[in-house]
């Protein structure tokens, strides 16, 4: 994968503009990679559901968990979904409204300051094979790319917000990414 830093964009992932994003605070560097999980409805995967959700266009009439999260405003930098495509919503120069209220390493508000990226999936449920891959080669990109990211400050959303949200949850296999990005000799080279 490769991004074109001059737009923050992914050449190779499908590009899909949410609103829901602003600018980075004057002087802000991307300083850490979120991960998290999302699937709608719960537990449900495919279709066009979580774009719609990050365009403001998920019809509360469609499923009963719609209306409960009608009117939220979210996106991420990047959704991979199950099947490996790469979705970005958000230029990745601009704040992402992933993170919520959060914290890290002695710094609120992570939106500030992170990359948030999507895996199709839920808590408890396997990830696919083939997102471990898309992550490390995004992962790689992103890394080569801003050198104020690595390995090293890479998190997940239950991470920066205890006891507030779950995800990627026990499902999601750290040691594999992490081999991963060894096999990509990413962990090597940011050593």
């Amino acid at each position: 994968m490769n991004i074109n830093i001059e737009t923050g964009l992914l050449t190779e992932a499908r590009y899909v503009a949410s609103p829901n994003c602003d600018e980075c605070p004057e002087g802000g560097s991307m300083e850490l990679v979120v991960l998290h999980n999302i699937s709608l409805p719960p537990g449900e995967f495919g279709g066009p559901w979580i774009e719609a959700l990050f365009t403001n266009q998920l019809p509360s009439d469609e499923h009963p968990y719609f209306a409960e999260i009608q009117g939220l405003k979210v996106s991420a930098h990047v959704l991979i979904r199950r099947s490996g495509e790469v979705v970005q919503f958000v230029p990745f120069h601009q704040r992402a409204w992933h993170a919520g209220q959060s914290h890290y390493r002695g710094r609120d508000r992570c939106n500030d300051f992170s990359i948030g990226i999507e895996l199709e999936g839920t808590d408890d449920l396997p990830y696919e094979r083939v997102q471990y891959e898309r992550l490390a080669e995004l992962l790689e990109a992103l890394f080569t790319s801003y050198p104020s990211l690595s390995p090293e400050h890479l998190t997940g959303h239950e991470h920066i917000a205890p006891g507030r949200k779950t995800d990627p949850g026990p499902a999601f296999d750290w040691e594999r990414l992490g081999q991963q990005l060894a096999n990509r000799d990413i962990l090597s080279d940011k050593a």
